[in-house]
């Protein structure tokens, strides 16, 4: 399953590639590939994760793999919010509010 979701970054957190990298790589502990302006992470339950900047706000596909266990799954989305909260600056409450208040406007 593929999803892609855009994310605002709080004030104060610069819309750089590098500093992406920098989350990216504490985050997952595996290799972070760039291609084509993005970055690229494959990771546990997870099959992609590509990131990339787009109108000041970051940008994330990622694909699933289903054939995952469940002690996979559990790592996988812990790492993944993890790499949000200090991507974004904002917490799973804070990001989940901002959705709503965007999709009512």
């Amino acid at each position: 399953m593929i999803f892609i979701t855009e994310y605002k970054l709080k004030r104060g957190l610069k819309p750089e590639m590098e500093r992406i990298k920098d989350v990216m790589e504490n985050s997952f502990p595996t290799d972070v590939a760039e291609k084509g302006g993005k970055l690229l992470v494959s990771y546990g339950a997870l099959k992609s994760v590509e990131a990339w900047i787009a109108d000041k706000k970051l940008c994330i596909e990622t694909v699933s793999n289903p054939d995952s266990s469940d002690e996979e799954i559990l790592e996988s989305n812990k790492a993944f919010r993890q790499f949000l909260n200090d991507a974004t600056g904002y917490n799973a409450k804070q990001r989940a509010k901002m959705a709503k208040k965007d999709v009512q406007s």
